[in-house]
Protein backbone atom coordinates (compact mmCIF):
# COMPACT_ATOMS: atom_id res chain seq x y z
CA UNK A 1 0.00 0.00 0.00
CA UNK A 2 2.53 2.36 1.07
CA UNK A 3 4.64 1.43 -2.61
CA UNK A 4 1.92 2.27 -4.36
CA UNK A 5 0.91 5.62 -2.35
CA UNK A 6 4.86 6.74 -3.51
CA UNK A 7 4.17 5.41 -7.21
CA UNK A 8 1.28 7.80 -7.09
CA UNK A 9 2.95 10.71 -5.70
CA UNK A 10 5.82 10.28 -8.15
CA UNK A 11 3.56 10.39 -11.07
CA UNK A 12 1.94 13.62 -9.78
CA UNK A 13 5.47 15.19 -9.54
CA UNK A 14 6.62 14.05 -12.88
CA UNK A 15 3.12 15.43 -14.45
CA UNK A 16 3.18 18.95 -13.06
CA UNK A 17 7.12 19.59 -13.82
CA UNK A 18 6.10 21.10 -17.02
CA UNK A 19 6.62 24.91 -16.27
CA UNK A 20 4.99 26.00 -19.44
CA UNK A 21 5.38 28.87 -21.49
CA UNK A 22 8.22 31.55 -20.33
CA UNK A 23 6.75 34.74 -18.98
CA UNK A 24 7.81 37.75 -21.71
CA UNK A 25 10.65 39.42 -20.49
CA UNK A 26 8.61 43.11 -20.59
CA UNK A 27 5.40 44.42 -21.34
CA UNK A 28 5.04 47.60 -22.94
CA UNK A 29 1.24 49.02 -22.09
CA UNK A 30 -0.02 52.23 -23.37
CA UNK A 31 0.21 55.39 -21.50
CA UNK A 32 -1.80 55.48 -18.49
CA UNK A 33 -2.57 51.89 -18.06
CA UNK A 34 -2.17 49.61 -15.01
CA UNK A 35 -1.97 46.26 -15.30
CA UNK A 36 -4.61 43.89 -13.04
CA UNK A 37 -3.71 40.50 -14.06
CA UNK A 38 -2.02 38.63 -16.86
CA UNK A 39 -2.24 35.64 -18.72
CA UNK A 40 -0.79 33.68 -21.87
CA UNK A 41 -0.66 31.30 -24.02
CA UNK A 42 1.70 30.02 -26.21
CA UNK A 43 1.14 32.50 -29.40
CA UNK A 44 -0.49 35.20 -27.00
CA UNK A 45 -0.44 37.19 -23.95
CA UNK A 46 -3.15 38.75 -22.12
CA UNK A 47 -3.46 42.00 -19.80
CA UNK A 48 -6.57 43.32 -17.62
CA UNK A 49 -6.50 46.81 -17.22
CA UNK A 50 -8.15 48.77 -13.90
CA UNK A 51 -10.07 50.79 -16.72
CA UNK A 52 -11.96 47.37 -17.35
CA UNK A 53 -10.10 46.70 -20.71
CA UNK A 54 -8.54 43.78 -21.85
CA UNK A 55 -5.30 44.10 -24.09
CA UNK A 56 -3.85 40.97 -26.36
CA UNK A 57 -0.09 40.86 -27.04
CA UNK A 58 1.47 38.69 -30.18
CA UNK A 59 3.73 36.62 -28.14
CA UNK A 60 6.13 36.28 -31.35
CA UNK A 61 5.97 40.12 -31.97
CA UNK A 62 4.84 41.85 -28.43
CA UNK A 63 2.75 44.00 -30.66
CA UNK A 64 -1.22 44.85 -29.53
CA UNK A 65 -3.22 42.25 -31.40
CA UNK A 66 -6.52 43.40 -30.35
CA UNK A 67 -8.15 45.61 -27.41
CA UNK A 68 -11.50 44.40 -25.54
CA UNK A 69 -14.01 46.72 -23.69
CA UNK A 70 -15.71 45.40 -20.98
CA UNK A 71 -19.17 46.60 -20.36
CA UNK A 72 -20.43 47.16 -16.68
CA UNK A 73 -23.84 46.30 -16.85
Amino acid sequence: MIAGLLVIITLIVIRFRDPGPDLPNSLVLPNGTEALAFTQTGRWYAVVTEDDRILVFSRATGTLMREIQISRD
